[in-house]
């Protein structure tokens, strides 16, 4: 077998050297490729993480206007899937006050006295949870209201944590009476039936200023469980419940003073 020569050994050298470089040149490709890529699912996290955060206090702000009426993410589903949707509006001061004093003491008796969220009351689901009891809920009428208008109704841990600064900032920017009046007009009351005056009006045939306490305890304590709890058709247990309900919503006093 011959030799190479001195030519063909320089082009054995200098053929070596070129796929070296279309190597490294392929590489730098390749990673300028990937840092590309890197540098642009930043940004998209970037903006989805400035979204997340700018979106729901660009609409509290609008909802915080008189007149703005908005819907719940569930009224809004039902919509879009096509099934039916009653809700009729009503303003704070056309509601009795049977039932806001109804809704707080059964559901927030803190309503007045937090901002919001009621620390001492997650505390003590944390400290239970903690001690291996049943994780009960802590979620005040500012957590239900922002549950109902920017999250989803499964529950999770993260949504749970979402509440809490959602809360906050709706007690903050739109009050008392607003938040209470935006609660009261998105909670569902039965298949298809949102808002205090629609209840009223499907369960009782009058409108939400005309309730009595009794009406309002009934509907009050169908909140946690509305596709099951009927008021027309109450159980015993239901009816037991109404009782404490109105009892509390009756001495409910300094507790309701922030909606008076």
């Amino acid at each position: 077998m011959e030799a190479p020569t001195g030519s063909e050994k320089k082009g054995n050298k200098y053929g070596g050297m070129a796929a070296k470089r279309k190597t490294k040149t392929a590489k730098r490709r390749s990673n300028g490729w990937l840092r590309r890529a890197l540098r642009r699912g930043v940004r998209v996290l970037i903006i989805l993480a400035v979204l997340a955060v700018a979106l729901p206090v660009i609409i509290t702000l609008f909802y915080k206007v008189d007149g703005v009426r908005p819907v719940s993410t569930l009224m809004a589903w039902n919509w879009v899937s096509g099934q039916s949707v009653r809700r009729d509006w009503v303003a704070f001061d056309d509601i009795s006050p049977v039932v806001w004093q109804s809704v707080i003491s059964s559901e927030d008796g803190q309503f007045c006295s937090h901002a919001g969220v009621d620390w001492a009351e997650i505390n003590k689901v944390v400290d239970d949870a903690l001690e291996g009891e049943a994780v009960r809920g802590a979620s005040t009428i500012a957590m239900q209201t922002v549950k109902n208008l920017y999250l989803w109704p499964s529950r999770s841990y993260i949504r749970k944590a979402a509440e809490v600064p959602l809360a906050l900032m709706v007690d903050a920017v739109w009050g008392k009476k607003r938040l209470m009046e935006i609660y009261l007009n998105i909670a569902e009351w039965g298949p298809g039936i949102y808002g205090i005056e629609a209840a009223a009006r499907h369960h009782y045939g009058r409108s939400a200023a005309r309730l009595s306490r009794r009406q309002a305890a009934m509907l009050t304590i169908t909140l946690p469980n509305p596709i099951l709890r009927n008021p027309q058709k109450p159980t015993s247990g239901m009816r037991r419940l109404a009782r404490l309900v109105e009892r509390r919503g009756r001495a409910s006093g300094a507790y309701v003073a922030c909606l008076k």
